[in-house]
């Protein structure tokens, strides 16, 4: 139940990415958007108050999930386009 946030953040992460049209750009904010989300959700779900290894956990965790996230949000509107043609 703890990995709730992490995988939120990272669905959010992939959303927001998703729009960038650079790849340059868009792996850059996936990786320091996935550091900044993981450290967040380590934080509100009180992890940090136990160990700074669960940063090692929800970092990856979010971002993965965030290049999830991104790759099915393009692979879904990549098949609509290619279904209105």
């Amino acid at each position: 139940m703890g990995e709730i946030l992490p995988i939120s953040a990272g669905i959010l992460v992939g959303l927001i990415c998703w729009r960038i049209a650079s790849v340059r750009l868009r792996t850059a904010a996936l990786v320091v958007l996935s550091v900044l989300f993981g450290a967040l959700a380590s934080l509100v779900n009180g992890e940090l108050a136990l160990s700074w290894g669960f940063l090692l956990i929800d970092i990856p965790l979010v971002f993965l999930v965030a290049v999830g996230t991104s790759l099915l949000v393009s692979r879904l509107v990549s098949a609509r386009q290619a279904a209105r043609r």
